[in-house]
């Protein structure tokens, strides 16, 4: 579609916007050869104030309604537990105790020493004194 010549002048703003300002696309006006950011209505505050705490109530409802799913949801979960280890109180038994007993495997692993790089480490003690003691 052809872009039609708009002959409507618009006095256009050259200085920088002022702080709080929202910041408008630049028109480029054919018909001066300028650049520039046409005048902007005066900015209501008050109104944007307004349009922000609504937000802020909006999303205070969200999270309030997303903590409330979690709660339910953490009490079904736990409701369901309950019913399991009631109807099968030999398999949960047993799942704690392996559950236990690898963690208690895990720690034990964890707090044995390592042997090798002692060793390696005494070889090379071993092999810095047999130098020294040729020179």
């Amino acid at each position: 579609m052809p872009r039609r010549k708009s002959t409507e002048t618009t006095t256009l703003d050259t200085k920088g916007a002022k702080i709080g300002e929202p910041l408008p696309k630049a028109i480029i006006d054919t018909n001066t050869a300028s650049v520039g950011v046409p005048r902007q209505p005066d900015h209501d505050l008050g109104e944007e104030l307004g349009a922000l705490r609504k937000q802020i109530v909006t999303l205070q409802q969200q999270v309030l309604d997303a903590a409330r799913s979690a709660k339910g949801g953490a009490g079904k979960a736990m409701r369901q537990t309950e019913a399991a280890v009631k109807l099968h109180p030999a398999s949960t038994l047993l799942l704690v105790a392996a559950v236990a007993g690898a963690l208690a495997f895990a720690v034990r692993r964890a707090a044995l020493p390592r042997h090798r790089p002692q060793s390696a480490l005494r070889e090379l003690r071993d092999l810095y004194d047999t130098i020294r003691e040729r020179l």
